[in-house]
């Protein structure tokens, strides 16, 4: 017969005896840091952040506006004339002529 001797270390995680359990939160959600700086921190820090931020270029700015505005108005052309087909179909097929 093997014996073994395990020192006991204290309580397994699988017997708590209620000393070193956190008690649950009551509720309370996820915790928030306090912030004690008010509107003057938070706009110093809003200010940093905007420091850090890569401007684009005027040129950059007016190339890229540009590409917007095409995609834009090719998009409405394409939904403008599936909304006129459809339309078509529709009439067809309820009232039997275009």
């Amino acid at each position: 017969m093997v014996t073994t001797s395990i020192a006991n270390s204290g309580p397994s995680p699988d017997e708590p005896n209620g000393q070193n359990q956190t008690p649950p939160a009551r509720g309370r959600g996820v915790p928030t840091p306090k912030m004690n700086r008010g509107l003057k921190g938070f706009l110093n820090e809003v200010g940093r952040e905007m420091k850090k931020v890569s401007w684009p270029t005027k040129a950059e700015t007016n190339r890229l506006t540009g590409v917007v505005l095409t995609v834009c108005i090719l998009v409405g052309a394409i939904l403008s004339g599936l909304g006129f087909l459809f339309g078509l179909v529709i009439d067809f097929i309820t009232k039997g002529t275009v």
